[in-house]
């Protein structure tokens, strides 16, 4: 019988954070796959796991893959790993994973701390929506390109960032969003100099001119405004009123008269809100 390929998250700062699950799960694997053998190597220490390691990360996936699914194959179940936080999600576990799937292989994900849940959350800007980017591309103009394609986005985005390219990404944001779209700069999630700065991105591009940017980073920007409603206000008012008199749910009324309109659900369920 095959294995099974645990994705085990672990902590992003502060170790407090691994689960009861998690810990369980690493003890009784027979193979730990990590991103950096050295960082998980101090995880497992203090935890006082002892597991054979073996690296993957982006420059060796291809020539580590087959090893891993020739073990699990044989039946052994292994962890896999990132640095912090859950793998799979921007980083080279994700192709560990359809590489299992393809081959017949059980993928179990055991949750935990995300960077990205973490900083949306305490943000401010979450309204029941939004749009995970992970990391930019590192060559300017593909960076501006896709930013400019997210320039009309109206969920709310979120973006992984290094240090070193942080000044540069706030201002092609600025560029293509804006300098007064809203935006919170997360830095060093959990751990004990853990840091929120909200404001502007004119804003957070000057603060972060003046202060070198230390620590990784996780950008939450609020979307883009909703455009004027084109069709009457009064008339799109009223038959959505009229929707909600028949018994139809909020949300689904603003979706029927956005398709019949040919404007947005958000602006829709706005005007309701204000008849």
């Amino acid at each position: 019988m095959a294995g099974i390929l645990y994705l085990v998250a672990t902590p992003i700062g502060n170790l407090e954070d691994i689960t009861a699950r998690a810990l369980r799960v690493l003890a009784e694997v027979d193979l730990v796959a990590a991103e950096d053998t050295r960082v998980s190597g101090r995880l497992l220490h203090h935890f006082a796991i002892e597991k054979p390691l073996v690296s993957y990360y982006e420059q060796n996936k291809r020539a580590r893959e087959g090893r891993l699914l020739a073990a699990l194959q044989e039946g052994k179940n292994i962890a896999l790993i990132s640095d912090a936080g859950t793998p799979g999600l921007s980083d080279p576990g994700a192709d560990l994973v359809k590489a299992a799937i393809r081959a017949g292989i059980e993928v179990v994900a055991i949750p935990g701390a995300s960077a990205l849940l973490t900083a949306l959350t305490a943000s401010g800007l979450e309204d029941g929506a939004f749009c995970f980017e992970g990391f930019l591309p590192r060559d300017g103009a593909a960076r501006r390109k896709r930013l400019a394609a997210l320039s009309n986005e109206r969920r709310v985005l979120v973006f992984y960032e290094a240090p070193h390219r942080l000044c540069a990404v706030l201002e092609d944001m600025a560029a293509a969003f804006g300098p007064q779209r809203a935006a919170v700069a997360c830095r060093e999630l959990t751990k004990l100099h853990e840091e929120k700065l909200r404001g502007t991105l004119a804003e957070l591009q000057a603060h972060f001119h003046a202060v070198e940017p230390r620590g990784e980073f996780t950008l939450v920007i609020a979307g883009a405004a909703d455009a004027p409603v084109s069709a009457d206000a009064a008339e799109v008012a009223a038959a959505f009123q009229q929707l909600l008199a028949q018994g139809m749910p909020r949300r689904q009324a603003a979706r029927e008269i956005a398709t019949r309109y040919g404007v947005s659900a958000r602006e829709i369920y706005a005007i309701g809100l204000a008849d």
